[in-house]
């Protein structure tokens, strides 16, 4: 592994955060759950929609699964020369994220979009890479690029892409300001041109004067962001990518939301699940926790959403082909293989060195120590140990003295309110009760 990953890594979990990278090195106890994600991509990459939701408590890796697919979705197919998939990760918040706002959503999503040429903000990139194409396209049927009429064929072949993709279904104000980006392009007014690509990622932060000279008016709306993500779907395919993978993470958070809007939120995903097949080449992936899945408060009382992803054991034994993916706590044994693999890893201690210095037993005492602060309980316990274990392997690497047995007592520092829970010997309050569900449908 790089240098530079392996100190990513590190500092990820010094701050008791996911990694962006790397994460496939430390990626353990998981196999079969990761291979039925990657058996999802494969029928998106052959033209299907569809939605995956990661179920599993607190503690389980959900975020860090979810990671996992970007992960994943970015790379593959690259064995093939292809450039695998675009991708975006959002999490929901009862803050600044209301659901049912698809335009709120489309925002989110595009103005994150990443791809495995551009890790951030790669709707201006894709849009070059697709129009690029298509110039590409004219010069090999042997249109000069000095020809006069060179522009105009471009535009003339941008508008009939478009309409073609999308069954006719592109707004009419997206293909103006795609027509427009490539105009000031042209003109080399790259700073109008970036300011439209804002807009149409969603902000609202556009002058009205640029707007006005790309003939559009105001902002894109929930009733049409929708489609406009079907236009940025086809755009990112016909500018050579896979798809798209969009990552909801955190979905329980719905249920902290007012009651009314929660139950428009609901409703919302059951519009994205009703009308995913009918966007081929984009998996949608959500994660939540078991109560966002079996309360009344969450998807359960949402019954055509709940009928349609509804999570089945039979005989204990649940098949992970399902809708809603269940992930198993930590235990003992996983704690363990997953610290050997970063004891490993450390960017400033040497492999050999990390095994004579913090031998197995010592970091079996560390679990031992971390999970009894926590009553036990070691499905609770993965965030707090890796920042604990990496602190030791910093101090063992700052200090060529130091020894490990004199580093393992543990207090808990930087609680979120399920480990203040689990540490205070009680349950986590269940979401409040309130008005039933509601809300409007928006056509998908």
């Amino acid at each position: 592994m790089a240098f530079r990953d392996a100190a990513h890594i590190f500092q990820r979990l010094r701050n008791g955060t996911v990694p962006d990278r790397g994460l496939e090195a430390f990626a353990v106890g998981i196999e079969r759950h990761r291979k039925e994600l990657q058996r999802k991509l494969d029928e998106v990459r052959n033209g299907e929609g569809d939605v995956k939701f990661l179920r599993g408590g607190y503690g389980c890796g959900k975020t860090f699964m979810a990671n996992l697919v970007i992960h994943d979705a970015q790379r593959s197919g690259q064995e093939a020369q292809k450039r695998g998939f675009a991708t975006s990760f959002v999490v929901v918040s009862d803050n600044d994220l209301h659901f049912h706002k698809f335009d709120e959503l489309y925002r989110k999503v595009v103005s994150g979009l990443s791809t495995p040429a551009c890790a951030q903000g790669a709707l201006g990139d894709v849009l070059d890479r697709w129009i690029g194409g298509i110039e590409e396209g004219l010069v090999e049927l042997g249109l000069s690029e000095d020809d006069p009429t060179f522009d105009e064929r471009v535009l003339a072949k941008l508008d009939e892409q478009l309409v073609a993709l999308t069954g006719g279904r592109a707004p009419a104000d997206m293909i103006r300001v795609i027509r427009k980006i490539f105009e000031l392009k042209q003109a080399g007014r790259v700073q109008d041109a970036a300011a439209l690509v804002s807009w149409l990622s969603g902000s609202s932060n556009v002058a009205a004067g640029l707007k006005s000279i790309a003939g559009v008016k105001g902002d894109i709306s929930s009733s049409d962001a929708m489609a406009y993500l079907r236009g940025i779907l086809e755009i990112i395919k016909s500018a050579g990518y896979t798809g798209l993978v969009i990552v909801i993470d955190e979905a329980e958070a719905i249920l902290r939301m007012r009651g009314d809007v929660r139950g428009k939120s609901l409703n919302a995903i059951r519009q994205i699940v009703d009308a995913a097949s009918s966007y081929p080449g984009l998996l949608w992936v959500f994660t939540g926790t078991p109560t966002f899945f079996d309360d009344r408060q969450g998807v359960k009382g949402v019954e055509a959403l709940y009928a349609r992803i509804k999570y089945e054991e039979f005989n204990g034994v649940p098949s992970l082909r399902q809708p809603q993916l269940a992930l198993k706590p930590f235990d003992r044994e996983r704690l363990l293989k997953v610290a050997l693999k970063l004891r490993s890893l450390h960017p400033d201690l040497a492999p050999e060195e990390a095994e004579r210095r913090l031998p197995k037993e010592l970091i079996e005492q560390l679990v031992d120590t971390v999970t009894a602060g926590f009553r036990g309980d070691v499905g609770v316990v993965p965030r707090q140990f890796l920042r604990t274990f990496v602190n030791v392997l910093d101090v063992l690497a700052d200090d060529p003295d130091q020894d490990a047995q004199g580093l393992l007592g543990f207090e808990p520092a930087g609680l979120t309110p399920e480990e203040e829970a689990v540490l205070a010997g009680r349950k986590l309050e269940d979401p409040p009760p309130d008005d039933a569900f509601g809300g409007a449908g928006v056509a998908m």
